[in-house]
């Protein structure tokens, strides 16, 4: 089986550009489901799995209590697998089309509102180490909607200052462009030209625009400890992560007038699905306003 893993990654990787943390996630489920079918079905070859096989699995995956949005992305590499199985010609047919998919509630995402915002931006100290980088950082995560993943791998050069846009390099290597407003595109230039250089002293070639204190790109652990630091300076109770301020901005936009396709365009959403979840959140704002300040909810 585990030829067939390795091969199917492979896919994944080249054909399909996926992620190294989506190949992990993938490599984990894998890994899972032929421990599985080895040792609970009693099943040496991949190849001779049948629905039968998949409905025991879905059910063992229930009895450990696992969520029902982990068992959805369980089946659905599962699926793709067997795809790939199906298509190197090592079966004849995909035994996992007709496993029912659980119903997944989605949540609405936490955001912040501008003022919370603007607090959390206002605390960033301008005289302490790095302030220029962090407000530099959590400007653009949040005038431009950027995944922490995106933020961290992003280059000086996918700068368009002429154009006031920055190039992204998405999911799947999709690029997009995002206009980028005038008040990151300052605090970009004060990094840039004013604490930037100090910070490559150490690495003179590296591309990547936000650096560590000895010249190294950024991981996204480091990025939320960051945000966590800032935000409890600002004394904000809200549970958050980097992802909030992409949240954020496409909820702000919309909350602004924003029209859907053009918010889901910035966000390098694939299906407008995915971003019709902000238009739920800012149903659940204009409630809010309406308990607020109706009469009627006195």
């Amino acid at each position: 089986m585990r030829e067939f893993t390795q091969s199917f990654l492979r896919v994944l990787e080249v054909e399909k550009g996926l992620a190294a943390n989506s190949l992990l996630s993938y490599k984990r489920d894998l890994v899972k489901y032929h421990l599985f079918i080895q040792n609970r079905q009693r099943l040496d070859d991949i190849t001779k799995v049948t629905q039968r096989n998949l409905r025991a699995y879905v059910r063992y995956l229930n009895a450990e209590n696992i969520s029902a949005n982990s068992i959805k992305r369980a089946l659905s590499c599962i699926r793709t697998y067997h795809k790939f199985l199906v298509s190197e010609g090592k079966m004849d047919h995909n035994p996992a089309l007709q496993i029912d998919t659980p119903r997944v509630a989605r949540k609405l995402p936490s955001v912040l509102t501008v003022e919370e915002i603007d607090k959390i931006l206002h605390f960033i100290p301008k005289k302490a180490p790095m302030a220029m980088r962090d407000l530099a950082i959590f400007e653009m995560m949040y005038s431009c909607g950027l995944r922490v993943t995106e933020l961290c791998n992003f280059k000086v050069s996918n700068i368009l200052w002429d154009s006031e846009m920055i190039r992204i390099d998405g999911k799947g290597d999709r690029q997009r462009f995002v206009p980028i407003g005038p008040i990151a595109r300052t605090n970009l230039k004060n990094y840039i030209n004013k604490e930037r250089p100090t910070l490559s002293q150490k690495n003179p070639n590296i591309a990547e625009l936000f650096l560590s204190r000895n010249g190294r790109k950024l991981t996204r652990m480091m990025i939320w400890i960051l945000l966590k630091k800032w935000a409890n300076t600002a004394e904000i109770t809200k549970k958050i992560s980097p992802h909030t301020l992409r949240h954020s901005f496409a909820t702000h936009l919309l909350e602004g007038g924003a029209d859907l396709r053009s918010v889901q365009e910035m966000l390098g959403h694939a299906d407008i699905s995915t971003t019709q979840i902000y238009t739920h959140l800012d149903k659940e704002h204009l409630k809010e306003v309406h308990r607020t300040f109706h009469p009627r909810f006195d």
